[in-house]
């Protein structure tokens, strides 16, 4: 069993100040994607390039204290990718890719996965035009990966696909996050290219949430919004068996998305 985690650490400082060391020891995950490391390679390395007995491979963001995202993994990969070849948001530190071009299982044999932090647009015009922007070149990158090889995304998308995926969807329709563009974006990935929501796979029900504000008590109240996700090709998705959002600790405002797949890497 491969077991694939996905968070939103909102600073890995932060987290790790909250636990989220010793929690990595016990969910005892094979690969583990952390998005919003806020730290650059002067703190990284030597304190948080290692976790859980699973190397760190980071893209920094060059602002400090911004962005970053960062893949761990247990076995080595066969090639890391940082980056996706685009001067604006390579600066943001949102991509890191490890392809596995050896597999031990039989049924593929070659894998890649991506730590992803997708742009939020909920500070204004600008930085929702930026997020469109990041949506359009993700697209035939993804669909360029996926004709060649399995793929499973991590990540936080920072957007609610339907209706079930947020509490107030009423009141969001017109807020990023929720837009029709967003949301149809998804749709896109999922019915034209063939990616698969691995959660929505195994658990069909309400009111699961990873992300909540940090006002009026939302997460006490579970009024959350689902914005982490595991984005796989279809041969990848199939092989799923279990998922967990992790609600007993609070790292960050995310919470972690873990997912167990039957393969062995």
């Amino acid at each position: 069993m491969f077991r694939l985690v996905s968070l939103n650490l909102n600073g890995i400082r932060s987290a790790a100040t909250k636990g989220f060391e010793a929690w990595a020891e016990g969910v005892a995950a094979d690969c583990m994607g952390v998005q919003e490391v806020k730290a650059q390679a002067d703190t990284v390395v030597g304190r948080f390039d290692t976790v859980a007995g699973m190397r760190g491979h980071f893209h920094y963001a060059d602002k400090k204290g911004y962005s970053g995202v960062g893949l761990y993994t247990r076995k080595a990969p066969s090639r890391m990718i940082l980056g996706i070849g685009d001067a604006e948001f390579d600066a943001e530190g949102r991509y890191v890719e490890a392809r596995f071009d050896d597999v031990a299982d039989a049924t593929f044999r070659k894998l890649s996965i991506v730590s992803c932090y997708f742009p939020s647009g909920s500070s204004g015009e600008a930085r929702q035009a930026a997020k469109y922007r990041f949506l359009a070149l993700m697209t035939p990158r993804l669909k360029a990966l996926a004709a060649e090889r399995e793929l499973i995304l991590v990540g936080d998308i920072n957007i609610a696909h339907h209706e079930i995926d947020l509490k107030n969807w009423k009141g969001n329709r017109n807020n990023s996050g929720f837009l029709p563009e967003e949301r149809a974006w998804l749709t896109s990935l999922f019915d034209d290219i063939g990616f698969v929501d691995v959660f929505r796979t195994l658990n069909p029900h309400p009111e699961q949430y990873t992300w909540w504000s940090n006002r009026g008590q939302a997460r006490a109240k579970n009024v959350g919004w689902r914005l982490d996700y595991h984005l796989a090709t279809p041969k990848v998705a199939s092989c799923a068996r279990a998922e967990h959002i992790y609600l007993e600790q609070r790292f960050s405002d995310h919470a972690p998305l873990v997912i167990d797949y039957d393969f062995t890497l």
